[in-house]
Formats: structure tokens, sequence, C-alpha cells
């Protein structure tokens, strides 16, 4: 089966990887200028680079569809800059994965593919989807929801090592971020990570920089910038991690469950 997913940020990546190692063809969308976080775990950064590697899997910018078909065909996985998803027409998915986490719908439509799938709150399900995944780090992370919504967004970010909103990064103004540290580097609260003109940003807690935005890349005050994780494993900066696989397993048991329990005609397209 072939699925096509909005977004390629970290969660995004991570339902990807799990698709893909599931004998899935998997094309993704993203802005022109991602501002992903986790870099280091992201299929976006292929627009950026040209190419990178989540894991085990390699991702390429796909220039066009046809483009997009030979990547597949060298078990590369295509990334495309179409933030409004455009080629969904030509490339007529089985799937379609809105993972853009906007917190709101951006466009989605339950007639877009034979299994649309939303991924957090924004979306419906059985309304502009089929089915809503759960996103927020608790007991029902994961769940695939097929009537109803996610839970709200809270803007609260989920406990990792006992810290909640103090591990996340802000950007302290408007301008372009230039960072002073890297992905992977060990932190103390108080270091100063990157500057926004001449204001810095500081960390918070001590730990790992699991997050990092690029260098040079536009901000707005307030605007999510990095991510410390206070186990202060480094080898988690490099790894999916595991709020986007519990994602992912949802996506994969509402992709079964729409197809088998639903008797949904879909093609099933293996990678050549």
């Amino acid at each position: 089966m072939f699925a096509l997913i909005r977004g390629a940020g970290d969660l995004a990546s991570g339902i990807a990887l799990r698709l893909w190692h599931s004998g899935f063809d998997v094309v993704m969308t993203d802005t022109e200028h991602p501002t992903t976080i986790r870099r280091t775990v992201a299929f976006s950064q292929a627009i950026v680079k040209g190419r990178t590697d989540v894991e085990d899997v390699s991702a390429q910018k796909a220039e066009n569809v046809a483009h997009a078909v030979e990547l597949l065909k060298r078990n590369i996985l295509p990334v495309f800059i179409d933030p409004e998803c455009k080629c969904r027409h030509e490339l007529r998915p089985d799937i379609i994965i809105d993972a853009i986490l906007a917190k709101r719908n951006l466009g989605t439509k339950i007639t877009d593919a034979p299994i649309v799938i939303g991924v957090g709150p924004g979306f419906e399900a059985a309304v502009d989807c089929h089915a809503v995944i759960e996103t927020m780090r608790g007991h029902t992370l994961g769940r695939a929801i097929y009537k109803g919504c996610a839970l709200p967004n809270t803007n609260i970010p989920g406990l990792i090592g006992g810290f909640a909103g103090e591990r996340v990064l802000r950007a302290p103004d408007d301008g372009i971020f230039i960072a002073t540290r890297q992905i992977g580097d060990a932190v103390d609260a108080g270091d100063i990570v990157g500057y926004v003109g001449d204001k810095p940003m500081e960390c918070t807690i001590s730990g790992v920089l699991r997050g990092l935005l690029a260098d040079g890349t536009k901000t707005h005050k307030g605007m999510k910038a990095g991510d410390v994780d206070p186990r202060g494993k480094k080898e988690y900066c490099y790894t999916v991690s595991d709020k986007a696989l519990a994602i992912a397993g949802g996506v994969l048991e509402a992709i079964l469950y729409l197809e088998y329990s639903h008797g949904r005609e879909i093609i099933d397209g293996k990678r050549s």
C-alpha cells in the first residue's frame, strides 16, 4: 500500500519509519523552510540538505512525481516541498496521513484518499478523516479514534524525566536564530544555546540538547526553538522517540482496521 504523509517533522517521521519497516511505500511533504526542532530524527532535513537518514532509512528531496517514483524503486523515501499536498492529485495514494501537528485542520478532507488519518487535535473522525490518533502523553497516547476527536491541546509538554514545560526552549524575540550549541551537547541550567539578535536563549534545566532550530531560522518571540532531555542520554537524540513510535503504532492499527475490518479496496503496491 502507498501512504502519503503531510508533514515530515520528528513525529511524522516516526510514523513514516514504522510504515516503511512494515512494507508500505511512503512519500512525505513539508514546507520549503522546515522549522523542525528534533532535526536528527526528521525526514524534513531532506528538503534542507537534499538527503538525510533517520535510523536505517534514507530519504531524498523529490523534484517531481516521476522522481519520487524512481526514488521508491531505489528504496529511498521521497520528500516533497508541497505544504498544500497538491501532489496527492497525481500520486493518488491509498492513504493520506495528516501529521503536520498544527493543532487544527489545514485542509485535509475525508475524500482525499480511501483512508485518511488525522494526527492529534484539530480533526474529527468520521467527519474530516476516517480515524484520529491521540498525541497527548498519558494513558491514551497512540490510541486510534474512529468517532470523535483527540484531546484538546493544552500547550503543556508531557513529562519526561520529571520535567514538562521546563524542557522546551523558546525564542526570546522576533528575528533570526543563531545557534551556539549543537544537538547532542550536554547542557546545564543557565547555559546559552543560541541568540535572536542580542537576546540569549537559555536552558532552564540540565540534560542533553535533544532538539534545536537550525542556525539562521527565522523566529517569532515565544516560538518553540529547542528541547532539553533531562534523562541525559545522548543516544536518544539520534533515534525516534517513544512518543513517535506510540503514535506510529496507532496509525498502523488504524490503517489495518479500516482496510481489513471494513473491506476497503486498496491496491497492494509493494516496493520493488
